[in-house]
């Protein structure tokens, strides 16, 4: 039989957890440059000076626009919509999906641009999810894609992001006229020569600054127009390893395994899934292991997301979601790592025998798996799993992010965990895992411009 769905997919395997976790990367998201310059300086000036990434790339659209649009959109997310109910567009929504047992299939940022008019912009699973139930729901809207990461096209928009403690002087200079006051994951509309664009309030690695985006005929010009001014404050264009290690000090959780492989309702949906899809081909890293794959979801509470949660409406997992409020959940914190530690991985490149696992610095762990999940122990028991391990140069430190039992979660508690990868993975060195012991901290570790997270 030819696999055709994610369904005909999971049926050939013996265990999907096993699976994904023995399969190498083959699908990179992001399409731009590692580095435009260096990454130590593209970091440094993220938190020193002014950085600007050009995400016109690497994320998935999908347009959406119908009379059902809104009660589409709301009956799959634990976000309120009360605002784009009553309120005027342009509106941007941090849109959180889950299954019918709370736990995250993944987010992304909706814009409201009005008349029943809505655009995804990010990960193409939970572009997906929509798709399928608008299918599945007979709901009266009309959809399409016109950008793909993968596409042989320009996407319909340029979309920057300027970041960092200068990112408003920048962009001050470059709106013709006055900048409006945008405050965190708020919008507004700016000019840059001419040309209108929209202006959200954002900042990936916990530093002010606004996400542009507008026609992308424009893209070169707008670009070359912030380069120019940011250029008196030391503006770095960031590369991908730069840009990727943002998420690490602003304490936010990106991808964990979509919780969509087990559940019965969700069958229909893996059967619409198709066998080429990113939710079929999952690569697992790090030194946890489990053969239940819904050991690898996370929910929404655990991951720091509990404020976009609001129960004013019905969504897939609210009952699940309101049970969780009530029960007590594993934290997010951030680990330090102890310096000696990961010196000595590096030294086991200079001994005799079995090597640690190589910390490919600064973004650690994507170059080999698209997921991460490294085991905290204490006493050889598990208390959590470490996340989005990198490399932060304007804090000279290692870190990760990481969910841990309550009890450990006060700073300055000293866990270790497990770094290594024993799988059949092509990408990954022959090694011998080691214990890292870590401090744990805040998350976010990095203060800056943004709050609610």
């Amino acid at each position: 039989m030819t696999e055709k769905s994610l369904a005909q997919v999971l049926q050939s395997v013996e265990n999907p957890a096993e699976t994904f976790r023995n399969t190498d990367l083959g699908w990179q998201p992001y399409v731009f440059e590692d580095e435009y310059t260096n990454w130590i300086e593209e970091q440094r000036a993220v938190a020193k000076s002014c950085a600007v990434v050009d995400q016109s790339y690497h994320m998935e659209i999908l347009e959406i626009e119908g009379p059902d649009a809104v009660d589409l959109l709301e009956s799959l997310s634990v976000n309120s919509f009360q605002k784009v109910r009553d309120g005027d567009p342009p509106q941007a929504i941090n849109y959180l999906t889950c299954n019918p047992d709370g736990y995250v299939i993944g987010d992304v940022i909706v814009f409201y641009f009005g008349e029943n008019r809505f655009s995804s912009v990010g990960s193409e699973w939970i572009n997906n999810w929509i798709r399928y139930n608008a299918e599945a729901g007979e709901y009266n809207v009309d959809l399409e894609i016109p950008y793909h990461p993968f596409d042989d096209q320009d996407p319909p928009e340029f979309r920057f992001q300027v970041q960092g403690p200068h990112a408003m002087d920048v962009m001050e200079e470059v709106a013709d006229g006055s900048l409006p006051d945008i405050s965190f994951f708020e919008m507004d509309t700016i000019e840059i020569d001419g040309v209108r664009t929209f202006a959200l309030g954002h900042g990936m690695a916990a530093m002010p600054g606004l996400e542009i985006f507008g026609p992308h005929e424009h893209h070169d010009e707008v670009l070359d127009s912030i380069l120019e001014v940011g250029e008196q404050y030391g503006i770095r264009q960031l590369g991908t390893q730069a840009y990727k290690t943002g998420k690490i000090g602003s304490g936010w959780f990106v991808a964990a395994v979509p919780a969509i492989y087990e559940h019965d309702e969700l069958q229909g949906y893996r059967e619409w899934l198709d066998a080429d899809s990113m939710e079929a081909s999952l690569s697992i890293g790090g030194s946890y292991e489990s053969d239940d794959i819904t050991d690898y979801y996370m929910n929404p509470i655990e991951q720091g997301k509990s404020h976009l949660i609001d129960f004013d409406h019905d969504f897939v997992g609210k009952d699940a979601l309101q049970e969780m409020m009530e029960q007590e959940q594993r934290e997010r914190v951030t680990l330090v790592w102890d310096v000696d530690d990961v010196v000595d991985v590096y030294a086991s490149l200079f001994r005799e025998g079995e090597t640690s696992k190589f910390i490919n610095l600064p973004d650690v762990a994507t170059r080999w798996s698209a997921m991460h999940y490294d085991k905290i122990v204490d006493d050889g028991e598990m208390i959590g799993l470490s996340k989005y391990p990198g490399y932060l140069s304007y804090e000279r430190e290692m870190l990760s992010l990481a969910v841990v039992d309550p009890e450990y979660s006060e700073p300055g508690t000293e866990v270790s965990f497990v770094w290594g990868d024993e799988t059949k993975k092509q990408r990954v060195e022959r090694h011998e895992p080691v214990e890292i012991r870590a401090t744990v901290a805040n998350a976010p570790y990095v203060k800056g411009g943004r709050t609610n997270l």
